[in-house]
């Protein structure tokens, strides 16, 4: 289940709300307990209207990240996928006890809230930052430092780790890694963690937290800080442990596949752990209900294992020069009963993807259906080898200014086209506004990034690329009203 992503779209619950008793039940715990603590109601904006956050702070945007990862798991259980195991990155560990069944819905809200709020009362002056090399590597980048709060946070997948620590060093870090040619990018999380430096949010948390009651729960749930399944374990030790540990989720991912785990649902509304998977190891299938048109019909795709197409279809083959990893395969095998599956973890507060700089994080929930194997299977393919991350972007030629001072919608759309088609060398004239970057076109987040770098520069909004909000949906229409907006503000100013 993830941890700290972007706040999600107004309205993604409203099928679930209005299909499933259990997501009623648990959006209604979710809102008792937020009024309890002095916070608006967390479902009604997740139902009723559309649109984005209106930033009602980090305890919102926490318990909206719970609401849309326990509801895609009370779907996913109604419609018949039993998991094998639930994991949770950073502070989706909470959602993960909770879908368990080892706490109740309000208690991991009441608890998410302490947690939210001893980090604010420490008030660190940290940053995370998601580098696009293996954990060695970073944490050796963090090393030649060698300050006790600069640490290795994060393992996500072989060629994507999380550094964090005080601002001012990761700013050091930031330079040295761009010298090295590492991509690498700043996660816009509220709380940055997993550094010795939260101690005393640590310590906090004991103090002041709820006690919460808990059980054995119903499924195993997977622990990547603790490196073990969760046993007799106090949730508020914990969750507040978490906060100064490591996470390591490509470990976790890579021994439930080795234990037989070959299909990985994320209960959260875009794909982000999912693609910590798809680049650990490569050739499982990534289910993402959320995402796409009809989630419901996703699911019961899942649980049908239909082979006659639906909602699983794989992705374009990637463009020249994309460098993107294996495509999933997506071909399922037949099954009557109830389709067993693991829940496998959420991006973590503050955890990114790098092959994906997810917008915090970096950490919905993902669930990973084990299968038996055929009797005489025929190996696949081997498929190609990704490009390393750490391969550093080619240059993009500039292009001309029109001789207008003014950026309206269409001249933005127009010059974004031009700069995105020669990158991926595609025709203008092909890049719709509305296709996914990564889900449809395949550029990989950390092109993404330096992408919007040179679009931050072409329209002088240097802010621009450290919107990580364009990065989990990006499409260009999205880029395009960014610009838009930017530019108006900017000679409003």
């Amino acid at each position: 289940m993830p941890g700290t992503v972007a706040a999600p779209r107004g309205g993604v619950l409203r099928d679930f709300h209005n299909r499933y008793e259990s997501v009623r039940e648990s959006l209604s715990l979710i809102d008792t307990a937020a009024r309890e603590m002095g916070l608006p109601d967390i479902s009604s904006r997740l139902i009723e209207h559309d649109g984005t956050t209106d930033r009602r702070g980090p305890e919102v945007q926490y318990l909206e990240i719970f609401a849309v990862s326990i509801a895609t798991h009370h779907v996913l259980i109604a419609e018949g996928v039993r998991p094998v195991a639930i994991v949770g990155q950073s502070i989706g560990e909470l959602w993960a006890l909770a879908a368990a069944g080892r706490l109740s819905v309000d208690d991991a809200a009441r608890l998410a809230v302490a947690r939210s709020r001893a980090l604010t009362r420490q008030n660190w002056g940290g940053k995370m930052l998601a580098v696009g090399v293996d954990g060695r590597r970073a944490e050796s980048l963090a090393g030649l430092i060698n300050h006790p709060d600069l640490v290795l946070a994060c393992e996500n997948t072989p060629r994507q780790s999380v550094i964090s620590g005080p601002e001012p060093l990761i700013e050091q870090v930031e330079r040295v890694a761009d010298a090295l040619g590492w991509p690498s990018f700043r996660l816009d999380v509220p709380h940055p963690t997993h550094t010795p430096a939260m101690a005393q949010a640590s310590r906090d948390l004991r103090a002041t937290a709820p006690r919460v009651a808990y059980g054995a729960g119903r499924w195993r749930v997977c622990s990547p800080w603790l490196g073990r399944d969760v046993g007799d374990d106090d949730p508020v030790g914990l969750v507040a442990d978490a906060l100064t540990a490591r996470v390591r989720i490509l470990r976790t991912i890579r021994d439930l596949h080795a234990a037989g785990a070959d299909v990985f649902v994320e209960c959260g509304e875009w794909p982000v752990v999912t693609k910590f998977v798809e680049a650990s190891v490569p050739g499982v299938r990534c289910v993402v209900p959320l995402s796409g048109s009809d989630p419901v019909a996703a699911v019961r795709e899942l649980v049908t294992g239909s082979t006659d197409g639906g909602p699983f279809l794989p992705r374009p083959p990637a463009p020249p020069g994309t460098e993107r990893g294996p495509a999933v395969r997506v071909s399922a095998a037949t099954a009557s009963a109830p389709v067993p599956a693991l829940l496998t973890a959420a991006p973590l507060s503050g955890t990114t993807n790098v092959s994906a700089p997810a917008p915090a994080p970096a950490p919905s929930m993902s669930y990973v259906v084990t299968r038996p194997a055929p009797a005489a299977a025929t190996p696949a393919a081997p498929e190609a080898p990704a490009a390393p991350a750490s391969t550093p972007v080619a240059p993009v030629a500039p292009v001309a200014p029109p001789a207008s001072a003014e950026w309206d919608y269409e001249t933005v759309l127009a010059e974004l086209r031009t700069l995105y088609g020669d990158f991926l060398g595609y025709p203008p004239d092909l890049l719709g506004e509305d296709d996914g970057l990564e889900s449809e076109l395949g550029v990989e987040s950390l092109k993404q990034v330096a992408l919007l770098g040179r679009v931050s520069e072409r329209f002088g909004l240097p802010g621009l690329r450290a919107n990580s909000s364009l990065l989990t949906v990006g499409t260009l229409r999205r880029i395009a009203e960014s610009v838009v907006q930017g530019r108006a503000e900017a000679a409003a100013r």
